[in-house]
């Protein structure tokens, strides 16, 4: 269910953004709903990036590597 929400912006920006959406054959409308849900998602992106980077804890080497070590292929 969509459901309406008032924003306010600068006159110019918003026809600015009106015409740039035009051009990219879309509207406002659908340009800020991919953005709401594209804003959502980062920040579960960058949770699910930091889970995984804590599962990684028990990993330990044991020394640090050289520059020639790290760049053998």
């Amino acid at each position: 269910m969509l459901k309406n929400i008032t924003l306010s912006a600068d006159e110019q920006l918003i026809q600015k953004a009106r015409e740039r959406a035009r051009r990219e054959h879309t509207t406002l409308n659908e340009t800020f709903r991919s953005w709401l849900k594209q804003y959502v998602n980062t920040a579960s992106v960058s949770r699910d990036y930091d889970a995984i980077m804590q599962s990684f804890n028990y990993v330990n080497p044991g020394r640090a590597f050289t520059r020639d070590e790290m760049n053998e292929r």
